[in-house]
């Protein structure tokens, strides 16, 4: 049984990395040939910012749709051939595992491309088009709030599960303002990592291989292949991403990757492990929230630039080492995630 279920996640892991690589050239042909372009900020709004990336400029966006896409495209395909009784083992959509992970992505990428295309028509509130950070705040909350509802009312999750403690701890209705905290904190951390070439496509890659063996490892089979295709189609999308990238991103990858990360960490009980499993999040969102904080109360900034990937950059870091560096320690920290959450599972088991 683990044997095939095993199978089942490589192939799928597999199958999503073709998929996804053979999808990339087509989409970033239709980017180019329609002028789906990166504004970078001006000067005088981030004149650090803009010096070192000014030269981006132009660069088509929005490749993150490579990563949801196929995940999309191989969920339906598979579920509609197992209806005909089809490849049935490739089916990974299932009600109780997968149902709530493949709306938040798909929703919150639609979101996501929408914002890109702001951007690219210079609209919005933000300098360089797209929606200010605080516009984004309000949809990932509204996003939350929904999760919170359905996960408490429908699934009715209520109870914390702490590592190292054997029993759950309940909190009643204070659970969905928990849920609203973590996918609004996860939304808002993949939306801000996402700076460099490859940053946030092999952070988020580590924390979906940490998740997925959590799902593996609790029996939760069809959400681990879910991974599985995440993690296949984030390999595919960083080939091309990579410094220098031939596309970024965008917020339709980001976004989408961030909420799918909180809601995965929610489903599998694992919230509390989720700074380990997403060291990086964490770091780049703190950054920016310091600086914030520290302008408005002291006039003065923490860091040359925020969040802190520019820091490094602007301190004189080429920016692969930054993204190599960080990755690093992504993986450091998602290795002892793991391992802490089979330690805890051993010693309350």
């Amino acid at each position: 049984m683990l044997l095939f279920q095993a199978t089942r996640v490589i192939l799928l892991t597999g199958v999503a990395f073709v998929t996804a690589l053979l999808i990339a050239p087509l989409w970033y042909r239709f980017l180019t040939r329609y002028g789906f372009g990166k504004q970078i900020r001006g000067r005088d709004a981030a004149p650090i910012y803009s010096k070192l990336h000014e030269k981006k400029s132009g660069t088509p966006t929005a490749g993150g749709v490579i990563i949801w896409g196929t995940v999309v495209l191989l969920a339906l395909l598979f579920w509609l051939l197992s209806i005909f009784g089809i490849l049935k083992t490739f089916n990974f959509v299932s009600r109780k595992e997968t149902y709530l992970p493949l709306a938040a992505l798909l929703f919150t990428a639609f979101l996501g491309l929408l914002d890109d295309w702001y951007g690219v028509l210079r609209k919005g509130g933000a300098d360089g088009g797209g929606l200010q950070i605080r516009h984004k705040l309000v949809l990932y909350a509204a996003i939350a709030a929904v999760g919170a509802w359905w996960f408490f009312f429908k699934l009715e999750f209520s109870a914390l599960t702490i590592p190292f403690i054997h029993e759950q701890i309940p909190i009643g209705p204070f659970y969905i303002p928990l849920f609203m905290f973590v996918l609004i904190a996860s939304a808002f951390s993949a939306n801000e990592t996402d700076g460099l070439d490859g940053l946030l496509g092999g952070v988020a890659l580590f924390t979906f291989v940490a998740l997925t063996a959590v799902a593996f490892v609790l029996k939760s089979y069809d959400l681990a292949v879910f991974g599985g295709a995440m993690i296949g189609a984030l390999l595919a999308f960083l080939w091309h991403n990579i410094y220098p990238a031939k596309f970024f991103m965008g917020d339709t990858g980001a976004m989408s990757l961030g909420i799918t990360i909180g809601v995965i960490a929610m489903l599998t009980h694992t919230e509390f492990l989720l700074p380990l499993f997403a060291p990086i999040l964490v770091i780049e969102s703190l950054s920016v929230i310091i600086q914030i904080v520290s302008k408005r109360f002291r006039g003065k900034k923490v860091f040359l630039s925020s969040p802190l990937h520019h820091h490094f950059e602007a301190l004189g870091w080429p920016e692969s080492q930054v993204t190599m560096r960080f990755w690093i320690i992504s993986m450091v920290f998602s290795l002892l995630g793991v391992v802490l959450f089979f330690v805890s599972r051993l010693l309350t088991s």
